[in-house]
């Protein structure tokens, strides 16, 4: 994604960085939305996008943190790797990086949702619900029946989230099928 107001293309469709009139004007990437004084934009790249790779840092660190350092979690690590996300949604607040949120191919019917972060300074402004509805929204367009996820027992924050957009338990999917603590969800859409 590039700044500074320039130009960029996504699926065929011009969108415009977040500073730009063009994108403010056009909307083209996401609905620049208005509330509790601040304004937020939602826009569409992928997992090579510099501000998402600061997020995957920030998430890695934090996930590693609920099971007792990195090492707990090597081998999951590479099934989560930042390039491996197609789409990622970056939320700014007044240009700030506030959220991200990732979809990422799992199987040909099924999407799973990847690095769905809100930074505490933003959190219980219904970011998060509305980037989930976003990822569902894009997934939709690309042919996708299901929308699958793993969380951990102990965010409650996020499973409640998850179970009030409509997600329901389902077995553990690999490569989580045999992780303690893991929460698989699903929805179909």
């Amino acid at each position: 994604m590039k700044k500074g107001g320039q130009n960029m293309r996504r699926a065929g469709k011009p969108c415009f960085a977040p500073d730009s009139l063009l994108y403010l004007k056009k909307n083209r990437c996401g609905a620049t939305k208005r509330g509790s004084g601040m304004k937020l934009d939602y826009v569409w790249t992928d997992g090579s996008d510099d501000t998402f790779r600061k997020f995957y840092l920030i998430t890695e660190a934090y996930y590693s943190s609920l099971v007792g350092g990195e090492e707990n979690r090597r081998g999951f690590i590479p099934y989560n790797a930042s390039s491996a996300v197609e789409n990622v949604l970056i939320v700014f607040s007044d240009g700030v990086p506030a959220a991200c949120a990732g979809l990422k191919r799992y199987s040909e019917k099924d999407a799973e949702i990847k690095r769905v972060w809100v930074e505490p300074a933003f959190r219980g402004r219904h970011i998060a619900a509305e980037m989930m509805r976003r990822l569902e929204e894009k997934a939709k367009t690309q042919g996708y029946e299901r929308m699958i996820l793993q969380t951990r027992e102990r965010m409650k924050d996020a499973v409640h989230l998850y179970i009030g957009q409509g997600y329901q338990r389902i077995a553990n999917y690999p490569p989580y099928d045999h992780l303690d603590g893991a929460v698989c969800l699903a929805k179909a859409l």
